[in-house]
């Protein structure tokens, strides 16, 4: 085996596969591609949703899509229309066989199973064994570095997709939150993605710094099932657990600039969300653009990123107290277009557009926030280490 690689991912989850495909679709079918991962992916590990309008280049992999979703808060219960917006799902196992029947006919790509050592210059160490590449993408997750001036919260979550024994989901809508739930000192919410009227995986989330006891995600689950949805007779189909970083510290580096961190690892989960798959594809196909363009991935130095800041604030006014997320989230849905909501989300809106959605919700608390980041960061005067 030749151990020299045009590139190398590592990691072949979301992000690792992702960028394996949109490297090929910008056209770099004569680079030589090394794909790790420590096993291959068999099992229905993880759901991913997202909206989008139109069709994406992963369509025919959508297991469900809804036009409406539901809402519960404080002072609101509303159906919502996406439009132009569709809410869609897609199942790990799909996106996963897909992707194994994908590169089965990418021959310039080379899959090794292993478990990967160390990433460093233009070297990947796998059980002992070195691979190179001039470009390395690091998917790997690691410790976040506790820094002054950063957030550090986590969304956790566990999912039963239930089959009820008579009629008791409306699938024409998902549940995008549903804040009926004790908040007890967390922001909880319930989501509901309906199959059929029968069947649906049905989430307990939290966004808080630490994780629960693994039976009080069943408890919950139990609770919202029988005190809010009126389901008392049901089998437990499937389970899913997972945890997702909300956490505003910088991803640079990693000690050379021929590693680059792409996916959770790459800071690509939305901070004050955690919506991790459409980012996720943006990112791979900026990456495979500039790889097209400029021969080397994401040419250029990012700017002031107002969206990341917007997630800062977020993330401090909620840490702080400042806001509950039930409040802030129902205010949002409340008082604006539910497309306007997902477009901010997205980070596809203006800064005048910013500013109304602000307005709407909790203009001191955000200021307070501002001032206190921006102090906080002043104060500390370093720059983050390598993740």
């Amino acid at each position: 085996m030749n151990d020299s690689y045009d590139y190398i991912i590592a990691g072949a989850g979301a992000a690792g596969l992702s960028l394996a495909y949109h490297l090929v679709q910008a056209g770099l079918r004569d680079k030589r591609v090394l794909l790790i991962d420590r096993e291959r992916k068999r099992r229905n590990d993880r759901t991913w949703c997202f909206w989008e309008v139109g069709e994406g280049p992963f369509e025919g992999l959508v297991f469900r899509r809804w036009s409406r979703v539901w809402f519960h808060g404080e002072g609101i219960s509303a159906r919502l229309n996406l439009s132009p917006y569709r809410y869609k799902m897609i199942r790990g196992i799909d996106f996963y066989a897909f992707m194994d029947r994908w590169l089965e006919t990418q021959p310039q790509i080379t899959r090794l199973y292993g478990e990967v050592d160390r990433v460093e210059e233009g070297r990947v160490w796998v059980e002992g064994r070195p691979y190179e590449a001039r470009w390395i993408f690091d998917s790997i997750h690691r410790s976040i570095p506790r820094l002054p001036g950063y957030h550090y919260l986590l969304q956790h979550f566990k999912g039963w997709v239930v089959c009820a024994a008579s009629p008791a989901f409306d699938p024409t809508a998902a549940t995008l939150m549903d804040f009926r739930l004790e908040q007890r000192g967390a922001v909880r919410f319930a989501y509901v993605l309906p199959y059929d009227e029968r069947t649906a995986l049905v989430e307990y989330t939290l966004f808080s710094p630490t994780l629960l006891q693994p039976e009080e995600y069943d408890l919950g689950l139990k609770d919202y099932l029988e005190r809010l949805l009126h389901i008392r007779e049901y089998t437990v189909q499937h389970e899913e657990f997972g945890i997702i970083p909300m956490t505003d510290v910088p991803v640079v580096s990693a000690g050379d600039s021929r590693i680059i961190r792409i996916g959770i690892a790459g800071g690509r989960a939305k901070a004050s969300t955690g919506y991790t798959f459409q980012r996720i594809q943006r990112h791979s196909r900026q990456i495979a653009a500039s790889l097209v363009r400029y021969g080397q991935p994401l040419a250029g130095k990012p700017g002031f990123d107002r969206h990341r800041w917007m997630d800062s604030l977020f993330l401090n006014a909620l840490s702080r107290g400042r806001v509950e997320g039930k409040r802030f989230f129902s205010r949002l849905f409340q008082r604006c277009p539910a497309a306007q909501v997902l477009r901010f989300l997205d980070e596809e809106t203006s800064l005048m557009d910013d500013l109304k959605l602000m307005s709407a919700v909790d203009i001191p608390a955000f200021l307070a926030s501002g001032w206190d980041v921006l102090t906080s960061r002043l104060r500390a005067r370093r720059r983050p280490e390598d993740l």
